[in-house]
Formats: structure tokens, C-alpha cells, sequence
């Protein structure tokens, strides 16, 4: 099976202490999952390249950057230069990603697509090819602390499905409601990267979250 990677959600860290919160878990962890929001796309506002950027010199990890906003091409140049890895965009606010993803790659970026719960799966499979990863939404975008919605196993499986039978290398995230009871399934339905935000950073210890995060799923 493809590989798990573990992505806590900054959204659900103490953001008077972000460097702090980061250190505790980046021993544990592969991916930083950030939540950029702007009011528009989601009702919710978050952050966006000042927090990025005065993040990346104390971070070696991969900055996974989910990209909730209206126009998310109009902010690649400043995300490259802020030092993100990847961004995921979605498919709701673009219907077709193709320029989108070709900027992306010329600033050097890697670059996936978001897909919410309502959403079918056939609005991102004529552009997987483009993508290094496809984000399943297992909660509504834009809020942190929600439950995982039951009806994104059945899309994990068919995205895993898809991606296999095309010979695509496209890393499968699911989003949204991630605990130590809800990653296994998803693990299970296709998924191999797992974004948690109160199950790690809302935790007393979020290393040992973290780790015991990773155990449920690899136990499966």
C-alpha cells in the first residue's frame, strides 16, 4: 500500500505559540497541513503568507497548502516565495485547473485538487493526471473540529480505484473529522495521507497524538 503520511492542521494549533506547536510534532509527522481561507470561497478567514513564510525557517517539513479561496492562482507567486511545497485547490472554485496547475509547476510548486462532500467525483478525474495529490473533503470546508462524514469512504475507494487502474502517482488525502477511530476506515477505503487538526494540536500531548494516530492506521 502507498505510504502514510500524517498532516497536522495548523487551523486547530494555539497561534500564540505556532513555532512551538510545529516542533512538538514535526519528529512525528511528514506533512504541515495549512489552511488558507479567505472569507469568500468559505465564510471563515485564516491566514494566509506572513504566517507561512515566518513559519518556514523553523520547519523542515513539507508545507501542504490547502487552498480555500476564490482565486487561488493570483496568490502562487507570493505561496512560492512564502515556501510552500504543495498547493490544493478546488475543483469547486475551478472547474478547470489546467492553467492553474501549469503555474503552479513553473514556480515549483506541487500542486492537487480539493473535492467537497457534495461534490462527485467525476468533476476531477479528467485532471488527476495533473495532480500530485487529491484532497477528499470528509467534512465541509472552512471549520475546524467538525465529524467525519461517512459518505467520503465510498469516494476513497473509487478515487483509490481510479488512480490504480490509470497508473496514476497521485497521493490520496483525506480532510476533515481524522481521529484514531476514522483513519483506519479511511485507510482502509484508499487514503494514504490523513489531515488532522484537533485529534493532534488539540490533544494535551500532540507528539503522542500524532504517533498514536499513525499506530490505528498501520495496525489495519
Amino acid at each position: 500500500m502507498t505510504p502514510v503520511r500524517i498532516a497536522p492542521s495548523l487551523l486547530a494549533a494555539d497561534f500564540g505559540h505556532l513555532a512551538e506547536q510545529v516542533a512538538k510534532v514535526e519528529p512525528h509527522v511528514e506533512w504541515l497541513h495549512l489552511d488558507v481561507m479567505d472569507g469568500h470561497f468559505v465564510p471563515n478567514i485564516s491566514f494566509g503568507m506572513p504566517v507561512i513564510a515566518s513559519l518556514r525557517p523553523e520547519s523542515d517539513l513539507y508545507f501542504d497548502c490547502h487552498l480555500m479561496i476564490t482565486n487561488p492562482a493570483a496568490y502562487l507567486d507570493d505561496l512560492a516565495e512564502a515556501g510552500a511545497n504543495l498547493v490544493t485547490v478546488h475543483i469547486e472554485a475551478v472547474p478547470d485547473p489546467t492553467a492553474t496547475a501549469e503555474k503552479a509547476r513553473g514556480l515549483g510548486l506541487d500542486f492537487g485538487l480539493v473535492i467537497n462532500p457534495a461534490t462527485p467525483l467525476r468533476a476531477v478525474t479528467p485532471f488527476l493526471e495533473l495532480c500530485d495529490v487529491l484532497v477528499v473533503m470528509s467534512v465541509e470546508p472552512g471549520f475546524g473540529g467538525q465529524s467525519f462524514m461517512t459518505e467520503a469512504l465510498p469516494k476513497l475507494m473509487a478515487a483509490r480505484e481510479f488512480v490504480e487502474s490509470n497508473g496514476l502517482s497521485v497521493d490520496i488525502q483525506v480532510d476533515g473529522g481524522i481521529t484514531t477511530e476514522t483513519a483506519p476506515k479511511a485507510r482502509a477505503a484508499g487514503a494514504n495521507v490523513f489531515v488532522a487538526g484537533t485529534a493532534i494540536f488539540g490533544a494535551s500531548d500532540p507528539a503522542a497524538a500524532a504517533d498514536d494516530l499513525r499506530r490505528a492506521i498501520e495496525e489495519i
